[in-house]
This record gives structure tokens, sequence and C-alpha cells, in this order.
């Protein structure tokens, strides 16, 4: 494979990575805008520790991405 083969290889696999990271983001979007499918009159702790375990795994994606954290220089 030639050095230009490769490059355009890595190229397509990170474009379509990061397809899948739109798609997953606009998902996301989605349920937050419907308010994760609760209604007002169901929302109980579970659900805040529910919110909370994802904010927490969102928070290490964001650090990771941004270098803030543990991840910072």
């Amino acid at each position: 494979m030639t050095k230009t083969a490769a490059k355009q290889t890595a190229l397509d696999a990170f474009i379509a990575r990061k397809a899948e990271i739109d798609a997953a983001l606009e998902r996301l979007q989605a349920l937050s805008d419907d308010h994760f499918d609760y209604a007002p009159e169901e929302i109980h702790w579970g659900h805040v520790g529910t919110l909370a375990h994802y904010a927490e795994l969102l928070k290490r994606i964001t650090d990771s991405a941004f270098k803030e954290g543990k991840h910072a220089d």
C-alpha cells in the first residue's frame, strides 16, 4: 500500500468515525430536547442519578477532547 493510499484509508476511517459521533450527538440532543422521555410528574431521584451518570460520561469525553480535567497539560 502506498503512503497516499494509506493516508486516504485513514481519512476515510476518520470521516466514518466522525459521522458516527455526529449521529450519536444528534440522537442525544433530540432525547435531551424531549427531557429524556420523562414527563415532569414522573421524575424521581433515580432519573437524577441516570442523568448524573450520563453527564459524567460526557465530561470524560469533553475533558479528553478539550484537554481539560485530568487530561490537561
